[in-house]
């Protein structure tokens, strides 16, 4: 299990300190856990540019509590290998140059055995050092234990798009078959969201990216949210109805992004004589209707709302709606093994909003009102990409419980799908 089972509280330590240490211990506990079954090629290959290898995340992620808790505020403390903030820089500019994105594939060594050291060396300083972090940086701990989550979900996405390049379809978690696809379920209800002046944006309460604020007012006009994702019995009908091959339902951009890569269907569908199957990370299955489809890019998303007669949410409509509901609540990450969207019955009001699978909003990634980045290396966490991104809402299968909140903001470029990426419908009043 890595640090977690061995971590014990320590006596004389403060409340805060033996809750951070046990924090720290389960979120990096995961990470080790997520990448048991693989063996040194599996966690050494890039399957993308947009991609990155297994053994990559795991030193990438230490690298951040390293560089920016370690070296920065604990007096004394030498790096492991002062070569490798090099190699696991990921972009921030402020520490320098390092390795291509596209290339990372090419890091045959550090072997995977000699990268799980590297992250032990970090743990135990991280833990020896915690009074001092806990006094000193505690929100930094915070901030490093929140992009540790985010990247445990690109492991396993990154997982998955690897292994959908072999042809033999394996499995990073093998299990039985997923058995008979269940009820369909109910056609889609409409709920109205909220009108006029909403808050949108985070205060100050708990931890939040700095791209989630400030907290401001946004007017909202009479608007529907539909009451769950789309499903992929809906997905069926809309390519039955030749939705991928009609252009009028298409952003111009989204009909060439089709056209160039012959786009027919969500990423990691295939059809065969019995009808459609997904791949996941346990291999092939067949398409189960009920659940959300999953794995769509916002030109497939906008394209299927316009089939709909429908449109995406705003993020602002999206936002203000899930206020109300439960993060901690739906189909998200507990522990290392296949994850997959799933059918959640239905319900009164809205269902799914988080987890399940990324809902594609209609807002560009661009800066709330007010705004501002922070100073330093950190600073380059989310600022610097808010231009082409669409914002996501929600979480998804693969999104570590209790990382997600409303006004939580992912973004991708429109054509990017590797992600469990769905949509839910929404229209005007």
């Amino acid at each position: 299990m890595g640090l977690a089972a061995g971590a014990k509280p320590v006596t004389g330590a403060s409340p805060r300190e033996d809750d951070a240490r046990a924090r720290y211990a389960n979120v990096r506990a995961l990470s080790v856990d997520l990448v048991a079954p693989l063996s040194e090629a599996d966690a050494t290959v890039q399957s993308m540019p947009d991609a990155s290898p297994a053994k990559w995340h795991l030193a990438h992620m230490s690298w951040f509590f390293e560089t920016f808790i370690l070296r920065d505020h604990v007096p004394g403390y030498r790096p492991f290998d002062a070569r490798w903030a090099f190699l696991f820089n990921s972009y921030y500019q402020a520490e320098g140059s390092f390795h291509r994105r596209d290339r990372r594939g090419m890091l045959t060594r550090p072997t995977l055995a000699e990268v799980l050291a590297y992250r032990a060396h970090v743990d135990a300083a991280i833990v020896a050092a915690m009074p001092l972090i806990a006094e000193r940086c505690p929100d930094l701990l915070e901030l490093g234990l929140h992009h540790e989550q985010q990247h445990q979900e690109l492991l396993l996405t990154d997982l998955k798009h690897l292994f959908f390049q072999n042809p033999l379809g394996p499995a990073v978690w093998p299990c039985a078959p997923f058995g008979k696809a269940r009820p369909y379920g109910s056609d889609i209800a409409w709920h109205a969201g909220r009108t006029g002046p909403v808050e949108i944006g985070v205060a100050n309460d708990g931890f939040a990216f700095d791209c989630e604020g400030p907290a401001h007012r946004h007017y909202l006009a009479p608007h529907a949210l539909a009451d769950r994702p789309i499903t992929n019995a809906e997905w069926c009908s809309f390519i039955a109805d030749n939705g991928y091959r009609t252009a009028s339902l298409w952003l111009a951009d989204g009909w060439s992004w089709i056209e160039r890569e012959a786009i027919a269907a969500p990423l990691y569908w295939r059809r065969t004589a019995d009808g459609w199957e997904n791949f996941t990370l346990a291999g092939w299955h067949p398409v189960d209707p009920s659940e959300p489809v999953t794995h769509i890019s916002l030109y497939e998303a906008d394209a299927f709302a316009a089939w709909a007669g429908a449109r995406l949410p705003t993020e602002q409509e999206w936002e203000s709606a899930a206020r109300t509901h439960n993060p901690y609540l739906g189909i998200q990450l507990d522990r290392a093994g296949t994850v997959r969207p799933l059918f959640v019955p239905g319900a009164d009001g809205l269902s799914s909003l988080f987890g399940n699978v990324w809902e594609w909003t209609g807002s560009a990634y661009r800066p709330h009102p007010g705004y501002r980045a922070p100073a330093g290396a950190v600073g380059e966490y989310n600022g610097k990409f808010m231009s082409g991104q669409f914002v996501l809402k929600g979480g998804s299968c693969a999104t570590p419980r209790g990382h997600v909140r409303a006004s939580y903001r992912n973004f991708f470029y429109p054509h990017q799908r590797w992600q469990f990426t769905g949509l839910r419908l929404a229209k005007d009043l």
